[in-house]
């Protein structure tokens, strides 16, 4: 009986045991199951291609993700995405309640009507909890670009829900403020004081 591929057989162990982290992303990602499934379904096909490749991949999972968040970002491009009722979000620990999961579902809903970009960009900073450098490395973006599209993203999801609060969002940043330029008055020249009359050495 041949032996398997030994690139082959490490890509399946990755495969197995990484698919439901990434199916929870490529949810994030795509707002639905199925699109979820064949999402990833096409990322990992699109990695094990690469793979073959060039002989393995050291850091396979980013590398995966990346291929997760380009792939949502082209189909997301093509496609019409409107706001569209969800189906069970992914399971998180802790016990909801009622009004926290009815909060959850409205953010999800305005989550999903974000452009790609944003959300992708929402999904690692806060769902992955990725820093703002892991998450523009994996976007090959900027970390400027990520903060930028960060806040513009927040600030659409504050704008749309009305209550921060309620919803947990992460805390607005406040504009620091440029300090004003210090202003001096110049000085008025003190006024001279004229001569005062002169004594007379003259005797009168």
């Amino acid at each position: 009986m041949a032996s398997r591929d030994p690139l082959e057989e490490e890509f399946r162990e990755f495969v197995a045991a990484r698919s439901g982290a990434l199916l929870r992303t490529a949810y994030l990602l795509a707002g639905d199951w199925p699109t979820a499934e064949d999402l990833l379904q096409t990322a990992l096909t699109k990695t094990y291609l690469a793979w073959k490749r060039h002989g393995g991949i050291e850091a396979i999972e980013p590398y995966a993700r990346r291929v997760l968040v380009n792939t949502s970002t082209s189909w997301w491009r093509r496609r019409w995405h409107g706001e569209r009722p969800t189906e069970i979000l992914p399971e998180r620990p802790g016990v909801d309640e009622i009004e926290q999961q009815l909060d959850r579902d409205a953010l999800w809903r305005h989550l999903s009507a974000l452009p790609a970009r944003q959300r992708a960009v929402l999904v690692l900073r806060f769902y992955e909890d990725m820093s703002e450098a892991q998450t523009a490395a994996l976007l090959e973006i900027s970390p400027g670009t990520v903060k930028s599209q960060t806040s513009r993203a927040l600030s659409t999801l504050r704008r749309r829900l009305g209550s921060e609060a309620a919803l947990g969002l992460p805390p607005e940043e406040e504009p620091v403020a440029p300090a004003r330029p210090v202003t001096r008055t110049p000085a008025r020249p003190r006024p001279v004081a004229e001569p005062g009359p002169q004594l007379s050495l003259i005797p009168i």
